[in-house]
């Protein structure tokens, strides 16, 4: 805890207490603590430690953060700059420059959509949200809907865009490791008069 949050401790424990019309002994029997101990802390006159402060977060009804005024965290939320490329939109999840990195994908069909897998280092899952997602993977050539998902070493060769001519929505996570989840894959079928 900081000496700045610290140094204020006193009297904001005797606030909380006088607010809540509340005697030193009614918050000594309600926490166990000695009507002594919570008057040198109240005076500043004894440290808080965390086994004092515990209960009085309790008896007081506020949280820890509350009780010794720490500072506020920062906003948690993401502002993500989307990112227009690989025939779609690409709004990355996360901030961080390395490790798993996740991403919300819109692809746009394409007039012409040939695969043309291409491989890096990397390990990723996909998340099918909305539309059918056309996934080449080596030798697999499968389309996955709603709510399914693959996964694999970007090492393979791959590919993946709109399985006919609506938009897909999928959710990615790409990292240089990953843990395996459900997979999805079968051999490409060939069609009756193809070679």
């Amino acid at each position: 805890m900081a000496n700045d949050s610290l140094a204020d401790l006193g009297p904001r424990l005797r606030r909380l207490r006088t607010a809540r019309d509340l005697t030193l002994a009614q918050v000594g029997e309600e926490t166990g603590l000695s009507v002594s101990t919570l008057s040198r802390l109240e005076s500043g006159g004894r440290r808080a430690t965390l086994e004092l402060l515990l209960p009085l977060a309790r008896v007081y009804g506020v949280t820890l953060d509350e009780l010794v005024d720490a500072p506020a965290t920062g906003d948690p939320r993401i502002h993500a700059k989307p990112i227009e490329a690989f025939g779609g939109t690409i709004v990355p999840l996360t901030n961080r420059p390395g490790g798993v990195r996740a991403f919300k994908h819109v692809i746009r069909p394409r007039s012409r959509s040939v695969p043309e897998p291409g491989t890096h280092e990397g390990y990723e899952w996909l998340y099918v949200l909305d539309g059918h997602l056309r996934l080449v993977l080596g030798e697999h050539d499968v389309v996955l809907g709603p709510g399914e998902v693959a996964e694999f070493d970007t090492r393979v060769p791959h590919w993946f865009g709109c399985a006919d001519d609506q938009p897909v929505e999928m959710l990615s996570i790409f990292g240089p490791q990953g843990e395996r989840m459900h997979v999805r894959a079968k051999p490409r079928t060939r069609s009756a008069g193809t070679s």
